[in-house]
């Protein structure tokens, strides 16, 4: 793409990088198709295959989750493809095929993440899919606030990345393998031979999640995250939030599972505890911290990080129907996160403006993209039958069994998100409500004054920017209404706990006894399940419906500046301290787990 763009015309280019995107899919969906969902499809590159269970060769492992999560890459940047035909200026000349070629090497890295089986090329995956999000965040280069979001990001993500490679190194050090399965099972042996855990494996865990939970935006590792999406081009953060953090909570899961899983690794209570609790904060620092957002932007990235702590909590339960939940949750989730970013850049392509003060009733001709906003808003509140609210459900009723306060995090997290973007379209789309007037206590990032990323504003909104997210949204209800999507990863997520399974797959013999296969839980609406999507959607009705009725900064008293206030402060946009932060939560995951052992 980047050669052949420097002499094909621009409908040339997008032809191309659309067949090739398509080509992706078409062959992701072949290989979940031939998956059996029980089972793997493993592949030894080269031929490497292992010899009396030692290796060093590089292995793929598809399973039915993480050939869907990377078919889910795939159909999310195809669908970005074809929103970007006519979004923005492509540079002609050398650079003319930079930007689809950088979205398709994106997604390389991406399904390179989801289905490696080895533990040192994911983290080579994992840095060619930061290293082009680096390079997308900062793609308008002409404007200093996207390079200055992406060196943010990358230094952070960065410092994770190179945590992450020193516990792959622990782990080396101390088994000699670097396969996934190969690691899990030499500390499984070294356990059978009265070797107990200590504090090398420990830290090594520790290490090797900081850089999947720094990459998953999970609290205090987050706060590169709106910084990111409030300065990259709207179809990247379709894929930031659509699906990349994703892969974050997916690495935590996969390495817990295979790698410290077993009778070598760490007791499941501990690991449950912990990151149960970073989930839960995760998810109402996300979710406040959006409410309090004007910039459309950056009030979608926060509501990310506030679902991120739902998907974390559910995987944290380490069962398949916490696992399951969580799946139908991400799924339903790309499509309407990245619906509404979609959605997003339609303002910011006809005002160039995305701050909700500013553009109070000023859309209100753009009734098509007011009405997808409004729905948008609504499945993010986990409206039933919508896959959001499917997945919160399903998830709901599988933390309830933990916890029977942790449905109300949920509820909670679902009505905060959802209403703040519901009070946003309210009164950009609607114009609902007074002008809201300036009150510098309060104030925050506005969102106004920033750099199109288009060149023609004020054009007639091109159908793919408005097609794409509604197919999206589509695809958002297709999760909900669709049995058959809900039953296939409920028996994936079956099959992604089976660690017997996968060590022999991979290794190609029993690595002990084969344990008895759970039952495939349930993955359908449930009574309490609508219940609880009708409760929380109508919560963010009432939320978003008083906002727009009083005045935002009238009435802050001092709960608001004991607690809101010191939060909002925290997020000083300094990289230094969100560096402090990284060694403030990787102390903290240390102190919580050596704590329970």
């Amino acid at each position: 793409m980047a050669v052949a763009g420097r002499r094909l015309p621009r409908w040339g280019r997008d032809a191309l990088a659309t067949a090739w995107a398509a080509a992706d899919v078409a062959c992701l969906a072949l290989l979940w198709a031939r998956t059996a969902p029980e089972g793997r499809a493993v592949s030894w590159l080269g031929g490497w295959s292992p010899r009396n269970g030692h290796s060093v060769g590089i292995v793929l492992v598809a399973d039915r989750l993480g050939t869907g999560l990377a078919l889910l890459a795939a159909v999310l940047v195809l669908a970005v493809v074809c929103y970007a035909w006519r979004y923005f200026d492509e540079p002609a000349g050398e650079h003319g095929g930079m930007f689809p070629a950088l979205l398709l090497l994106f997604e390389a890295g991406m399904c390179g993440f989801a289905l490696t089986g080895d533990l040192f090329d994911a983290f080579v995956f994992f840095e060619l899919m930061g290293a082009v999000a680096y390079a997308l965040t900062g793609y308008r280069i002409e404007d200093p606030r996207p390079l200055q979001g992406a060196l943010a990001f990358g230094l952070v993500n960065s410092a994770a990345a190179y945590l992450s490679l020193l516990g792959i190194g622990l782990l080396y050090a101390r088994t000699g393998e670097l396969g996934l399965a190969q690691i899990g099972a030499a500390l499984d042996q070294r356990a059978a031979a009265g070797h107990g855990r200590d504090a090398l494996v420990v830290v090594g865990f520790v290490l090797v999640l900081t850089g999947p939970l720094v990459k998953a935006a999970t609290a205090p590792f987050h706060f590169w995250l709106p910084d990111a999406h409030a300065v990259a081009p709207s179809p990247v953060c379709m894929l930031l939030s659509g699906v990349m953090v994703e892969l974050g909570v997916y690495g935590v899961a996969r390495i817990h599972c295979v790698v410290f899983g077993g009778a070598g690794g760490l007791p499941d209570a501990a690991v449950r505890d912990t990151l149960l609790a970073a989930g839960v904060l995760t998810a109402l620092v996300g979710a406040l911290m959006c409410w309090q957002q004007r910039h459309l932007k950056r009030m979608l990235a926060f509501s990310t990080v506030g679902h991120i702590g739902l998907f974390l909590i559910g995987a944290a339960l380490l069962d398949p129907a916490g696992l399951t939940g969580s799946a139908v949750y991400v799924a339903g989730h790309a499509g309407a996160k990245a619906a509404l970013f979609g959605l997003t850049g339609v303002l910011l392509d006809r005002y160039g403006s995305v701050d909700e003060h500013g553009l109070h009733g000023r859309a209100r001709e753009l009734r098509l993209t007011g009405l997808l906003f409004v729905i948008g808003a609504l499945a993010l509140a986990g409206l039933p039958p919508f896959g959001t609210g499917l997945g919160k459900s399903v998830t709901e009723e599988a933390a309830g069994r933990w916890g029977g306060w942790l449905p109300v995090v949920f509820v909670l997290v679902s009505a905060l998100t959802g209403g703040a973007v519901l009070r946003a379209g309210l009164r950009v789309f609607g114009g609902v409500g007074a002008p809201p007037a300036e009150h510098p206590e309060v104030a925050a990032t506005t969102g106004d004054g920033e750099e199109p990323e288009i060149r023609e504003p004020g054009r007639r909104t091109p159908v793919p920017i408005l097609l794409v997210p509604g197919l999206l949204l589509a695809g958002c209800l297709a999760v909900g209404v669709l049995p058959g999507v809900g039953r296939a990863l409920a028996a994936a997520a079956v099959a992604f706990t089976d660690r017997a399974g996968y060590l022999t797959d991979t290794l190609g013999r029993p690595n002990g006894p084969t344990p008895a296969a759970p039952a495939v839980p349930e993955a359908w609406w449930t009574a309490s399940g609508v219940l609880l999507g009708l409760l929380s959607a109508l919560l963010a009705v009432g939320l978003a419906t008083a906002a727009v009725r009083r005045d935002p900064g009238r009435g802050t008293g001092g709960l608001y500046r004991a607690t809101v206030l010191p939060l909002r402060r925290l997020h000083s946009g300094l990289l230094g301290d969100y560096v402090a932060w990284l060694a403030v939560g990787l102390a903290a995951l240390l102190v919580a787990l050596t704590a329970q052992l």
